[in-house]
């Protein structure tokens, strides 16, 4: 005998079909996070957004697969129609539709402080950077546009990760206050401003690395400083163009910049890199000798002369 199944059999299978296939997606959207989920940022619920407003939101900037979804699991998963708690959420890792529901449900912020080491002898730029890299959304141009070049002081922090670059800006350099004033009385002692060490303290850092040999070096450039030689230090060409004392060229000497330690006289506007306490300790207490010339070699030895001749003689022989 042949069965036939009716229409309205064929209806209920298809039902049950589509409800199958309604409720894998579902599971899918529920228990996946998107493709354009951004791990290392934050986002912001203001006071008084509706759910239907924030859903909105993370679904255009790629948080969330469904608006739909997100009301759903708050209504019933959650029991919470409304409720979102306004605030900054930091989102480290990718996250499915449930768990970003639950997070702003919640309040979970997930504002754990972020561990931040800023090494001797960055400048400005390099420390923006190095924050970008670290700290989600940070406003690197209003952190550069603020700062003060010489006085962010190295060390390691913890930063929340809705951090300000006002706030970072104010943490550094009352830090570099803190450290620095005990070495107040030697500075005002000294007949030097304060500016004018730590801008020659930021060069010295880059120019030597170990404290006897920074002190040799701030007493050769204090010299030139104070008999109004230029300072001729390759150091300044990395905040002019980024170069390095090898790639420095002829045509670089010549750039036309304040910073050209070549071609101006004096100490540049500002610092050219922020340094720790050892080098600004050493241009405080330098070495007294009868060097007016110096320069690494190709394994970090450090050469010092008396006559430009001899200089020129020690780069033919150290560096070419």
């Amino acid at each position: 005998m042949i069965f036939s199944l009716g229409s309205r059999t064929h209806a209920y299978i298809a039902a049950g079909v589509f409800l199958v296939v309604l409720l894998v997606g579902v599971f899918f959207m529920a228990n996946s996070a998107p493709k354009t989920f951004k791990t290392g940022t934050m986002i912001s619920v203001e006071d008084g957004m509706t759910l239907d407003q924030i859903s909105s939101e993370l679904k255009e900037d790629g948080y969330i697969r469904s608006k739909l979804l997100l009301k759903f699991a708050a209504k019933f998963i959650f029991l919470k129609e409304k409720g979102a708690v306004a605030g900054e959420y930091v989102f480290d890792t990718r996250l499915t539709t449930l768990g970003v529901t639950r997070r702003i449900l919640t309040g979970d912020f997930n504002l754990n402080p972020i561990k931040v080491t800023i090494p001797e002898g960055l400048n400005k730029f390099d420390i923006a950077k190095l924050l970008v890299d670290r700290i989600p959304n940070f406003d690197s141009e209003k952190f550069l546009s603020i700062t003060h070049e010489g006085y962010l002081f190295p060390d390691t922090y913890f930063f929340l990760p809705n951090v300000t670059p006002e706030k970072v800006m104010d943490i550094m350099e009352e830090n570099f206050t803190t450290r620095v004033e005990p070495l107040m009385d030697d500075i005002e002692n000294s007949g030097r401003t304060l500016q004018e060490i730590v801008t020659m303290a930021s060069i010295v850092e880059l120019e030597a690395r170990v404290f006897e040999t920074r002190q040799i070096v701030a007493d050769i450039l204090w010299r030139r400083f104070d008999t109004h030689m230029p300072l001729q230090v390759d150091v300044s060409f990395k905040y002019i163009n980024g170069k390095t004392t090898k790639d420095i060229t002829v045509d670089d000497l010549e750039i036309d910049s304040p910073y050209n330690s070549y071609k101006y006289k004096g100490l540049p506007p500002t610092a050219i890199s922020n340094p720790g306490l050892d080098s600004i300790r050493a241009t405080l207490n330098p070495t007294k000798t009868d060097y007016l010339f110096f320069l690494t070699d190709k394994e970090g030895i450090m050469h010092y002369t008396k006559t430009f001749e001899e200089h020129m003689a020690n780069i033919k022989k150290y560096l070419r």
